[in-house]
Parts: structure tokens; sequence; C-alpha cells
């Protein structure tokens, strides 16, 4: 099992949009690293949704449900998308703020490359993120 953290305006598309979706495609992705990372993701695997701009926080955990296809937005072969469905709301959103004063966080994509939509997480920076939102 892999896991991933996704991120989204909230004003755009927030956690409360997804749950009531109950499913979503995760289409749009127009950076390199960020299809090849959603070309990596397999059903079952963990994924944590970020608020990006807004709020700046992870809120939630979701899953894979449909590893990659082409992305349903665009007929350009290269891009692809997941499905991705909705699992819990964190019980307290965990700020990036927090996120960069842990130093367990310190190599989080989130830090290195904070424009990348679709981020590669190990399973200790999962674990402390879910660890932090206690």
């Amino acid at each position: 099992m892999n896991f991933w953290m996704v991120k989204q305006e909230p004003d755009a598309y927030s956690w409360d949009d997804f749950v009531a979706e109950g499913q979503t495609d995760w289409t749009g992705v127009r950076n390199y690293q960020a299809r090849n990372n959603l070309r990596e993701m397999k059903k079952g695997d963990k994924v944590l949704f970020y608020h990006s701009n807004i709020g700046k926080e992870v809120v939630g955990i979701a899953k894979v449900t449909k590893p990659a296809f082409q992305d349903p937005t665009t007929d350009d072969d290269r891009w692809v998308a997941v499905e991705i469905a909705p699992v819990k709301k964190l019980k307290k959103p965990v700020g990036l703020a927090d996120i960069k004063a842990n130093l367990a966080l310190a190599n989080l994509g989130l830090i290195k490359q904070s424009q990348l939509s679709v981020i590669a997480v190990t399973k200790d920076e999962f674990d402390e993120i879910l660890s932090m939102a206690q």
C-alpha cells in the first residue's frame, strides 16, 4: 500500500463537497510529476486530503477506489485521473504551520514541493500527520 496527499482549494472543491458526492475522479492535473504520482496510485492506497490556499490544512483521509485512467477532461492521452472516495474527516485539521514545525515531517513533499498537487507520502509521514490530528 502507498500513501499520498492531494491538494485542493476548498472554495473550488472542499472536503464537504467530496463527502457529499461520495467519490470523485481526481482530474485536471497538468503537472508531469503529479501525473506520474497519479499513475502510481493503486486501488486501496490511502490519501490525505489537503485544503490549499484557504485553511492550508489536512482535513481528511480518502482512499483510491480506481487506479489511473484517461483523464476525461482532455483528449490528450498524456494525462490521467484516479477515482478516490472519502474515508473519514480528521478530528482536528492539521495546519501547514504545525506540519512545518514538526521535525519528523521535514522532508514532506508538501514542504519541499509546495506547488505539487499530488504528493507521495511515506507511511511514517502519514502516521505522523494522523497522530497530530488527535
